[in-house]
């Protein structure tokens, strides 16, 4: 039997989805403006009625920490219809950070009993070198959509959210269906799909191998990220450019992909918001269903009301079928009130 907590959320939990930042080994967690510390591997999430939580769900079979997630559900469903699935991938750099961060993302949504919540583990750029990343990812897709009844799960409305690191991993789930070198072979479940029907992007980047060299990073972030992803590649990103291309989700665009929402701030140093712009650019060539929302003065992590009302709305459209106009406007930040 697999353990079993009960999760539910504060009124300001459910207000809001909360920019979460990685500060050496603590993710922080910004709420309302008020910061909140959640460790880094935390097993016991703290929580209330009315959502349930399977924590640590080894999704690969391999018995590694990495490579689990955790299952929200509400204890109170809407319907009697299986649940639409909300993802979270986190972010941390490609070295840090931990899935423990996706209460505060899934949890809102699960409380209103309209959706089931999942944020994933995987492993990280000082473990395993890519593509393992999104190899665990797609596994757990797959042990998602293999385990779906068990759970009362829809194993063809899964959504996934992703910040950071996390949206391009999020991002390259929603371009990468049918690409056996970003499949993989991890977990028990090859047989099942790890297709998903639609891809939240937040600040995630696009292209590794963005020219000119300033459109990866500022100058002050040059360094450490080159360091980060050489750890990630096996080498300097110029001279793993192969595995760079595959691993960008720009290159990958095309017609019939599911569809996919970006946000990201203006003033973003780490992941240069032209990023976001070369990628709504491409597939908006290949015939893709991309919209690119920018926030105006956001930089790599931020708090916005109004990005979280389009999320939701975003989310409510594509898995649930509550048809509405999303808005691609630009989103000032900080919100005036």
């Amino acid at each position: 039997m697999e353990p079993r907590q009960v999760l539910g959320a504060t009124k300001e939990a459910m207000d809001s989805y909360p920019v979460l930042l990685l500060v050496g080994s603590q993710v922080l967690v910004l709420v309302k403006e008020d910061l909140v510390v959640v460790q880094e591997h935390t097993r016991t999430i703290q929580a209330v009625e009315p959502v349930e939580v399977t924590a640590d769900i080894d999704y690969a079979g391999a018995g590694n920490a990495r490579q689990r997630l955790d299952l929200y559900l509400p204890r109170s469903r809407s319907g009697s219809a299986p649940l639409p699935v909300i993802v979270f991938v986190h972010g941390g750099g490609w070295v840090g950070g931990s899935k423990a961060a996706g209460r505060l993302i899934v949890q809102p949504p699960v409380v209103t009993g309209n959706y089931a919540g999942v944020s994933i583990g995987y492993r990280l750029a000082g473990e395993a070198r890519w593509p393992a990343q999104i190899h665990d990812c797609k596994a757990a897709i797959r042990w998602i959509r293999a385990n779906a009844a068990r759970h009362g799960l829809d194993p063809d409305r899964i959504g996934v959210i992703g910040t950071s690191a996390g949206g391009t991993l999020a991002t390259l789930l929603g371009v990468s269906g049918g690409a056996e070198d970003l499949e993989g072979s991890v977990g028990p479940h090859g047989a099942a799909s790890s297709r998903v029907t639609c891809v939240v992007n937040r600040f995630g980047r696009l292209n590794f191998l963005a020219q000119p060299e300033s459109a990866r990073a500022s100058a002050a972030q040059a360094g450490p990220l080159a360091q980060r992803l050489a750890l990630m590649f096996g080498g300097p990103v110029d001279e793993k450019a192969l595995l760079a291309r595959r691993a960008s989700p720009v290159s990958h665009a095309a017609s019939g992909l599911p569809p996919i929402i970006t946000f990201h701030g203006t003033a973003d140093s780490l992941v240069p918001f032209g990023q976001a712009e070369e990628f709504d650019a491409t597939m908006r060539r290949a015939g893709g269903a991309h919209l690119l929302v920018p926030v105006i003065g956001g930089g790599h992590g931020y708090e916005n009301a109004e990005e979280r009302r389009r999320v939701r709305q975003f989310l409510d459209q594509h898995l649930r079928g509550i048809l509405s106009v999303i808005s691609t406007e630009p989103i000032p930040h900080p919100v005036k009130r």
